[in-house]
């Protein structure tokens, strides 16, 4: 095809398509072929410094004994170092001189924000908005304290509701009064409910854990605190059993918080974090710095 080439001097191969598209046998540009052998030098240099071939279950460990476990390890100490001023710090205080403390709480709740997404998230939600069927903790609404040391000891010894259940003690007329009295006393902010229904409440033992006024207290003290057993508050419009309303209210008045051999009966549990190291004691300290700075805390 050489003689047929109608570009006659120019370097190609004489494969011509389309009148003037041909193929050419210029050599690379310079500069391609010393970034290519350059590239292959690379290749070399790099296997010999590092890890590389395979060879059996282990690579070639390389001259420079480089690999990504010690890199993550020398990492682990570089954090380990920045925390330990923190860290140390806390050991030694409670959790409300760490509220008291700026930077210290701001570490705090950086730090826990991990160990509530790993322990406490599944239940009480990312945010301490609180999944369907467990508490809320964003709100000012606590069925055993709001306060630091409270908020600690459920951490470390976890919570267990308990509520008789009333199926064998009230008669359906006694059930049905008392459900539409919690209905009013949570629409009323406890200034409703009807006398019938407060002297059911009073008579059947109810008063007995949550309190005279159905507010969850049962014993208002001197100086503003007050002794609880964990049961709700009726008069505040919060439902500790969602959807809430009637037929809520009659169910648990039936069937109880975790009554054994009641398979309707509610399920109240929060399990222990403080045996068995599930949680350290600074950790649980920083987890009560967190959610007691969710919005609810006291």
């Amino acid at each position: 095809m050489a003689e047929n080439n109608p570009f006659p001097g120019e370097n190609n191969t004489g494969h011509i398509w389309d009148d003037n598209l041909r193929e050419l046998e210029n050599p690379p540009p310079r500069w391609w072929m010393m970034g290519f052998w350059a590239s292959i030098l690379f290749v070399v240099g790099y296997t010999i410094l590092y890890p590389s071939w395979p060879v059996g279950q282990e690579p070639t460990p390389g001259i420079m004994g480089w690999s990504q476990i010690k890199e993550y390890e020398k990492g682990l100490e570089q954090v380990a170092a920045m925390r330990a001023q923190f860290e140390d710090r806390i050991g030694g205080m409670t959790a409300d001189q760490i509220i008291a403390d700026p930077g210290l709480k701001q570490y705090a709740v950086a730090s826990a924000k991990v160990l509530f997404g790993d322990n406490c998230s599944a239940c009480h939600g990312s945010g301490g908005q609180g999944n369907p069927g467990y508490p809320v903790l964003a709100d000012d609404d606590w069925l055993y304290g709001g306060k630091t040391a409270k908020i600690a000891e459920t951490i470390t010894g976890g919570r267990k509701g308990v509520m008789t259940a009333h199926r064998t003690i009230l008669t359906e007329p006694e059930v049905e009064t008392l459900a539409n009295w919690v209905v009013q006393m949570s629409e009323s902010a406890g200034a409703g409910g009807s006398e019938e229904g407060w002297a059911l409440f009073r008579t059947k033992g109810c008063t007995a854990c949550h309190g005279q006024q159905a507010n969850g207290h049962v014993v208002d003290l001197p100086n503003g605190e007050f002794v609880t057993v964990g049961a709700a508050n009726l008069t505040d419009g919060i439902w500790r059993f969602e959807p809430g309303g009637y037929d809520s209210a009659k169910h648990t008045i039936l069937n109880g918080v975790n009554q054994t051999g009641l398979a309707e009966t509610r399920n109240a549990v929060m399990p222990v974090f403080g045996a068995q190291g599930k949680l350290s004691e600074q950790d649980i300290k920083k987890l009560v710095v967190y959610v007691h700075e969710l919005g609810g805390g006291k």
